[in-house]
């Protein structure tokens, strides 16, 4: 059974916050940031080719992947809100761009399928990470290509967040963020792997949050800011020496198979060097 660790209240609150227009940027994004967009450039192809973001509001992701990638855009989302803050982002950026709202686990979503689907700080929030990544092979084109992205909230990470923000946690299901589980998937789906990894290398901004105040969780946010100011445009050689215990992210992109095989638990196909659709 499929439970969801958030909301659609929590997420239309959420995007009521956001301010427009949003888009990723190399020149003024966080490091962590521009790793993965180093990430893209390395493994995903250029083109004519359709992409669908699960859980995509306000589609600063996908703005990038149409002006840099050449991709046609569409994003998927739950909420209302975040959806017509989508509508109104692609607008402002002067990008066409195809908006869907919808509940991924839903009978009645109704998507053609795409060149290549993605999500990024999406499938953490679903206690079944083989049924959910089963919605997103649902919308991708045999031999098509799956990204996914989650942050990472285990090891330094968690040991700050535990204490300063327990609530964020409770919403993200930290099994989903540590690497070995996703084989589970990749096993049952018959995924070829292009990459698999950790990235971004230490990234303090992770755990600079703070829900409830007290002299301890104030010392030890103060720690965190410390932290998030000398690392942030400092010991980026750094950053190249990724794991589960220090980096902020982790990121996956696979191979749909071009047809359809029986499932069993060991048949995964590696490649890391191919990635061309």
């Amino acid at each position: 059974m499929q439970d969801k660790l958030t909301e659609k209240q929590y997420w239309d609150n959420y995007w009521k916050a956001i301010e427009l227009p949003l888009e990723i940027k190399r020149e003024n994004s966080a490091p962590n940031i521009i790793a993965e967009l180093g990430i893209f450039e390395k493994n995903l192809p250029k083109g004519n080719l359709s992409i669908l973001e699960i859980g995509g509001a306000p589609g600063q992701y996908l703005a990038w992947f149409h002006k840099n990638l050449g991709y046609e855009i569409t994003c998927f989302d739950y909420s209302s809100v975040g959806c017509e803050k989508t509508k109104e982002n692609f607008k402002l950026l002067n990008i066409p761009g195809e908006v869907v709202q919808g509940d991924l686990f839903s009978d009645e979503v109704e998507l053609s399928q795409f060149d290549i689907v993605c999500s990024f700080g999406f499938i953490e929030h679903f206690t079944d990470l083989e049924g959910v990544v089963a919605k997103h092979l649902k919308f991708l084109k045999p031999g098509g290509i799956l990204l996914l992205g989650v942050p990472n909230f285990l090891g330094i990470n968690h040991l700050f967040l535990k204490r300063l923000a327990p609530d964020l946690l409770s919403g993200h299901n930290l099994k989903s963020m540590d690497a070995n589980s996703w084989n589970s998937f990749e096993n049952k789906f018959h995924l070829e792997v292009l990459f698999k990894n950790y990235v971004g290398g230490f990234e303090p901004a992770v755990f600079l949050k703070q829900e409830k105040k007290s002299f301890v969780n104030n010392s030890l946010f103060f720690v965190a800011r410390v932290l998030n100011r000398v690392f942030h445009n400092n010991f980026k050689w750094l950053r190249k020496y990724n794991s589960k215990n220090t980096s902020g992210y982790l990121m996956g992109i696979y191979r749909k198979p071009k047809l359809d095989k029986p499932e069993t638990p060991n048949s995964k196909k590696q490649n890391p060097n191919k990635s061309k659709l």
